[in-house]
């Protein structure tokens, strides 16, 4: 998604979800990207371009990714546009016995033994991955997410941008955990995804910090405080400066020079298309409100220390929207007049602010959301306390086909 020059902050917007190839009957996943970019292009390909929709692959052989190639003016039309993309991969795994299914992680999946990796393109890149970091496991090989690409156009705009995403960023897991189930059981977090990403690069603890991004004010101080430090640390495991790119940085968001946006990571992705740019919807609409300093000063917002995040990102992953949030001064931050909260009750307040809980496009799946917990619950409460391994299969049936008819599920 390579922005223009001069693209300005909310000029535009990056939209990225992934999703995992299975079995139609079985919902094993299946190693079969490969096989569908070929039949989508023609020939083997390791991206699809579809116009204003790409597909692609990343690491694994079960996962494909849509995303919108260029950054998009309105997060409205985007919602039908993936949609129908999503139908047009449906269409083109029928004949091979395979469907998309949504959700941050498959419950059953062992990536210990069904972690295949892309073979082609790119392949010694993940090769040098898997070698450093193991990406057989829960935290690499089985995680699908949304990424929100946000543009800025010069350090100013970055500086702001990047201090209101970093106090959004502990929050968002309580409206899109959806990975409660991990190894066939649930995991007792919400976001089983974060809980295991959030130390899937271990090695290099410099590569994803806090998770939480330390705050910053230039590209330049970011390249010195950030890449850097994580550029040295590497290098005795990667002689070769394969790893030597951006986007080895693991935080939960992070800038990508190359096309000035910063990328939103912490989003699980959802049951539908629709599901997904709500939520989208929302983050961008709070991002903004704290860019344009609406309830707390760009100083303050950069003062808060990024304990106090961690701590409330944590929370936010075991319990979703029951997770209490106690830090007084981060719900100042936020515009909350009260000293502590649940985090559905923040979000209720936040979205009432932006005026998005009776929007046309977006109403809808937030009041879903708000009202029945994030998908994460939904899921825990349609399985049932016993969660046997044919109910996970009848619960993750009806949400691949929560997808392909593009709707919410309740869970009840």
């Amino acid at each position: 998604m390579r922005a223009t020059p001069a693209l300005h902050a909310f000029a535009g917007y990056g939209i990225e979800l992934e999703y995992m190839i299975v079995d139609r009957h079985t919902l094993a996943v299946m190693p079969i990207a490969d096989r569908l970019l070929g039949a989508a292009a023609g020939e083997n390909a390791s991206e699809v371009d579809r116009g204003r929709f790409g597909w692609s692959n990343e690491i694994v052989l079960h996962l494909v990714e849509v995303k919108n190639v260029r950054p998009d003016p309105a997060l409205e039309p985007l919602a039908t546009g993936f949609q129908t993309e999503v139908n047009s991969i449906n269409r083109l795994l029928e004949p091979m016995g395979a469907r998309l299914m949504p959700g941050g992680m498959h419950p059953l999946m062992n990536p210990a033994v069904e972690t295949r990796f892309w073979p082609h393109a790119n392949a010694p890149i993940y090769q040098a991955y898997d070698r450093i970091f193991n990406c057989r496991k829960h935290g690499q090989a089985n995680v699908q997410s949304m990424h929100l690409n946000l543009p800025f156009a010069d350090d100013g705009e970055f500086a702001r941008l990047h201090a209101a995403v970093r106090l959004l960023l502990p929050i968002l897991p309580a409206l899109a955990a959806s990975s409660p189930v991990a190894d066939g059981k649930p995991s007792g977090y919400l976001d089983t995804r974060m809980e295991a990403y959030r130390t899937a690069v271990g090695r290099v603890p410099s590569a994803i910090g806090r998770l939480i991004p330390e705050t910053v004010n230039s590209r330049t101080e970011y390249e010195a405080r950030v890449l850097a430090p994580m550029y040295r640390d590497i290098a005795p495991l990667d002689p070769q400066g394969v790893m030597h790119h951006e986007w080895l940085n693991a935080r939960g968001a992070i800038p990508r020079f190359d096309r000035d946006a910063i990328e939103v990571r912490v989003i699980d992705v959802q049951e539908c298309p629709q599901a997904d740019l709500a939520i989208a919807a929302a983050a961008a609409a709070v991002i903004r409100a704290l860019y344009d300093e609406r309830w707390s000063r760009l100083a303050r917002q950069q003062a808060i220390g990024t304990d106090s995040l961690v701590n409330i990102l944590h929370a936010c992953i075991r319990d979703g929207e029951q997770a209490a949030i106690d830090d007084a001064g981060y719900l100042r931050l936020l515009g909350f007049p009260e000293r502590q909260c649940r985090a559905d009750e923040l979000w209720r307040r936040l979205l009432d602010q932006t005026s998005l809980k009776n929007s046309a496009d977006w109403g809808e799946p937030l009041h879903t959301i708000l009202e029945h917990g994030p998908l994460a619950r939904r899921i825990l409460r349609a399985v049932g306390p016993e969660c046997g391994k044919a109910r996970l299969h009848e619960v993750y049936g009806e949400l691949c086909d929560c997808l392909e008819a593009g709707k919410m599920f309740d869970g009840r």
